[in-house]
C-alpha cells in the first residue's frame, strides 16, 4: 500500500525584524503613523533638512565668524565675494556674510516666538468661545471680526517706528496686534464641532472645570491644526518682519535682520548686487522650506490624504 507524500506547510519565520504591520492585533501608534507618513512625503523631508541647516548656521556662524555685523575693513569697501569676504561687503565694509547669517537668527527668534504666542493665544481664545458660549462667545467674536478690519500693518509699523526697532517689541505687537485672531477664528469654527462631542459631555457632568475641559480634551483634539499653524506662522512672521524692516519700520541698525539686509541691498542692487540677493537667497531657502514642512504635516495629519502613502 503506497503512501503518498505530503508536503508540510512552512510557515513563515516570525523574526525580531518582523514588523508590526504583519502582526496581527498590534496598533500602531498615532503619533508613529503621523511620522511615517511625514518621512515617505520628500519635499517636506527636504524641507525640514534645510530648515534645520539654516538653523544650525545662524547659531554656529555668528559664534565663528572673524567679524561681527559692525566691523568695518576699510580697506575693503563695497568689494565683491572673496577669499576674505565670502558674501562681499558693503559701503561701510561690513562683512555680508556675517551680517546675513546674524541677520537670519534674527529673523528666526522674531518667527519662532511670534508663531508660539499665536499659536497658544489663537488656541485658547479659539477654544474658550466656542466652549462656553454666551457672552463669552459674543464678546470674543465682536473683538476677533474687529481686529480682522483694523489696518494691523500699519498700527504694526507705528509701534515698531516708536519703539526704536526693537526686535522685542516688534514681536510682542505681531503677538498682540496683528497675528492671533485670524487663526482664532479658524479654531473656534473647528472646537464648535468638539464641544458637543460624548467625552466633552461626560466630563461636563461629573463636574470637571470649563478651563480643564478646554485644556485636556478640546485643545489636545485640534493638534494637528496648532501645529499647522504654528508652521504656517513661522512663514507668516518672517514676512511681517521683512516686510516692516524693508520699508524701514522694523528692525534698525546696529541690529540687522534679513528684511533690513534686503531693503539695504536693493538700493545697490546693480552695482553691488551681492548685498540684494545672498539675504534674498537665506530668505527664500527659509520661507520656501518651513512651506514645504508645513505642506507635509498636513498631508501625514489628513487622513483622506494620499500623499504621505499607506501606513
Amino acid at each position: 500500500m503506497s503512501t503518498e507524500m505530503i508536503d508540510p506547510v512552512v510557515q513563515p519565520p516570525v523574526g525580531p525584524d518582523t514588523t508590526a504591520e504583519r502582526l496581527p492585533g498590534k496598533r500602531l501608534s498615532k503619533w508613529t503613523l503621523y511620522s511615517r507618513r511625514f518621512m515617505r512625503n520628500k519635499p517636506a523631508v527636504g524641507g525640514i533638512v534645510i530648515f534645520v541647516v539654516l538653523a544650525l548656521a545662524s547659531i554656529v556662524v555668528p559664534l565663528f565668524s572673524p567679524y561681527t555685523p559692525t566691523d568695518m575693513d576699510f580697506l575693503n569697501l563695497s568689494t565683491g565675494p572673496s577669499a576674505e569676504h565670502w558674501f562681499g561687503t558693503n559701503a561701510s565694509g561690513n562683512d555680508t556674510f556675517t551680517q546675513t547669517f546674524v541677520g537670519l537668527q534674527r529673523s528666526l527668534m522674531i518667527a519662532v516666538t511670534v508663531s508660539v504666542g499665536v499659536t497658544i493665544i489663537s488656541a485658547i481664545v479659539g477654544t474658550a468661545a466656542a466652549y462656553f458660549g454666551g457672552w463669552t462667545e459674543r464678546i470674543s467674536l465682536l473683538v476677533i471680526h474687529f481686529m480682522m478690519v483694523v489696518p494691523n500693518f500699519l498700527i504694526l509699523a507705528m509701534m515698531s517706528n516708536a519703539a526704536g526697532g526693537d526686535w522685542r517689541v516688534i514681536a510682542l505687537v505681531m503677538i498682540f496686534v496683528v497675528g492671533w485672531f485670524f487663526p482664532a477664528r479658524v479654531i473656534w469654527t473647528m472646537a464648535l464641532s468638539l464641544r458637543e462631542r460624548e467625552y466633552v459631555s461626560a466630563a461636563r457632568y461629573m463636574g470637571v472645570p470649563g478651563m480643564k475641559i478646554v485644556l485636556r480634551h478640546l485643545l489636545p483634539n485640534i493638534g494637528s491644526l496648532l501645529v499647522i499653524n504654528f508652521t504656517l506662522g513661522v512663514v507668516g512672521a518672517v514676512m511681517t518682519e521683512t516686510g516692516l524692516s524693508f520699508i524701514g519700520f522694523g528692525v534698525k541698525i546696529p541690529d540687522v535682520s534679513l528684511g533690513s539686509l534686503i531693503g539695504e541691498g536693493s538700493a545697490s542692487v546693480t552695482s553691488a548686487p551681492w548685498l540684494f540677493y545672498f539675504p534674498a537667497l537665506a530668505l527664500t531657502l527659509l520661507t520656501v522650506s518651513m512651506a514645504l514642512v508645513a505642506d507635509g504635516l498636513r498631508d501625514a495629519l489628513d487622513p483622506t490624504s494620499s500623499a504621505g502613502g499607506r501606513a
